[in-house]
């Protein structure tokens, strides 16, 4: 997987015509990594599943389009373009697309960030 340098700005376009949704698939494409944050866009065709999962970083989701059912715990919220959602590192989670969609994610290191304000 590429790094992309922290210290140096740059521009990512047409993503979303670069990653279309795909008949009966889930894919994604990293687009930012390096070692404080990682920053993934995922397409997703109508009953696409991401299983219960967590992460060790804090979370950060979008929905840019179609609607995706987002369980947190025993927490469940039908999303749409738009919204937003927080995770804090641990907390397991779980995706459904409702209808067709992308949505974008971005995980922070959280780690790294506290060793930085030291």
């Amino acid at each position: 997987m590429s790094t992309t340098p922290l210290e140096e700005s740059s521009f990512h376009t047409e993503l979303l015509e670069q990653l279309p949704v795909l008949p009966e698939a889930t894919t994604s494409r990293v687009v930012v990594n390096n070692s404080l944050l990682r920053h993934v866009l995922f397409s997703m065709d109508e009953g696409q599943v991401l299983t219960e999962h967590s992460s060790s970083r804090s979370v950060i989701v979008n929905i840019l389009s179609g609607t995706i059912e987002f369980s947190i715990g025993s927490e469940v919220k039908a999303l749409e373009a738009g919204d937003v959602v927080y995770l804090a590192p641990g907390d397991r989670h779980a995706v459904r697309a409702i209808t067709a969609g992308h949505m974008s994610l971005t995980l922070v290191d959280t780690e790294y960030s506290a060793k930085e304000q030291s």
